[in-house]
């Protein structure tokens, strides 16, 4: 059972671009710092770690840029994650951390769900790339669908970004009952440049996206969003662009379960954490009229498929004799 109350903390911040060792003490700081106001959980933004590759709205590709952002993206079993998952531990605290995930020099859109033990609960990765990210990451396979995990205080999920824009992925995510939901964004901005911004990809369509999915799921959801300044930009060489190329990007709000703003906003270029008591009775309250897996469904007629198999690129296979000759 969830405790009655939850005290939450959601990030606004930029990150360390392209530096793992820096972005993790900075991940340390704000769980520490999420800690010391009493926080039962921290939520942090899109692939946080180690920033989120901007760049890739404005040019095909970037070599230099891409090697550095592969050699600074992070190992899930590192001795930086290790730190990590230690700092939660010592401050007994759980955190949904957003990260580019390095695995064998492949990347992934990830998040792992760590709770107030340092034990990761939860790792997944995107199921797909947004657009011009599938330049850069691959894909996630059927085990980024468990991605609610009961924690000592409530029931807490994850998706990425414009995962909150495929419905059967939310659907499978709220047929996992949570309670807190993090929505993890990477920088946003309602001043989109040109055709190529489409309403959906501005910081309101984007806010839009996660307050749906806490009506549609009668959670509590934490919207957390990066941050960029002019040393992002510069760094990243967006100025001037389309999307992400100009300061600011931080939009991070928390939703009640019924929709509403129970925060109040930060200034887009401000660096911080907001805060919110939620009351978990809440959850009852708002789940009483919608509960869009329960009394408000009808698996008689609607119901959704999902394979559970993960695949991998080395499969044994039965070598047979062919019964019967085949023409072609």
């Amino acid at each position: 059972m969830p405790y009655p109350t939850v005290r939450v903390a959601a990030t606004q911040a930029e990150p360390v671009w392209f530096d793992l060792q820096g972005a993790v003490d900075k991940t340390c700081k704000l769980i520490e710092q999420a800690a010391s106001n009493k926080a039962d959980l921290v939520g942090f933004p899109e692939v946080w770690i180690p920033g989120y590759p901007c760049w890739i709205w404005c040019r095909n590709i970037d070599f230099d840029l891409n090697v550095q952002y592969i050699k600074n993206s992070l190992r899930l079993y590192s001795p930086e994650m290790q730190r990590i998952q230690d700092c939660a531990r010592e401050h007994n605290i759980a955190v949904s951390l957003g990260f580019s995930e390095n695995c064998n020099g492949s990347l992934y859109i990830a998040q792992a769900l760590i709770g107030p033990d340092g034990e990761i609960k939860v790792h997944r990765r995107k199921m797909k790339g947004t657009h011009m990210e599938r330049t850069i990451f691959g894909d996630g396979s059927s085990h980024a669908l468990q991605n609610v995990e009961e924690l000592p205080f409530a029931r807490v999920g994850s998706l990425n970004c414009w995962e909150h824009l495929q419905p059967l992925l939310k659907y499978n995510a709220i047929t996992q009952n949570g309670d807190i939901h993090v929505a993890a964004w990477p920088p946003l901005s309602n001043n989109v440049v040109g055709d190529l911004g489409a309403y959906s990809m501005t910081a309101e369509g984007a806010q839009t996206l996660s307050r749906t999915y806490a009506m549609e799921s009668g959670t509590f959801v934490l919207h957390c969003t990066q941050v960029i300044t002019e040393k992002g930009i510069k760094a990243m060489n967006t100025g001037g662009q389309a999307i992400m190329s100009t300061p600011g990007g931080g939009f991070t709000t928390i939703y009640g379960p019924d929709g509403r703003v129970i925060t109040e906003a930060l200034p887009e270029d401000e660096e911080g954490i907001i805060y919110a008591e939620l009351d978990m009775d809440e959850l009852v309250r708002t789940k009483m009229f919608v509960d869009s897996t329960g009394h408000f469904s009808r698996p008689d007629v609607l119901w959704l498929g999902v394979s559970p198999e993960i695949p991998t690129v080395v499969r044994p296979q039965r070598v047979g004799i062919a019964s019967e000759r085949v023409d072609w």
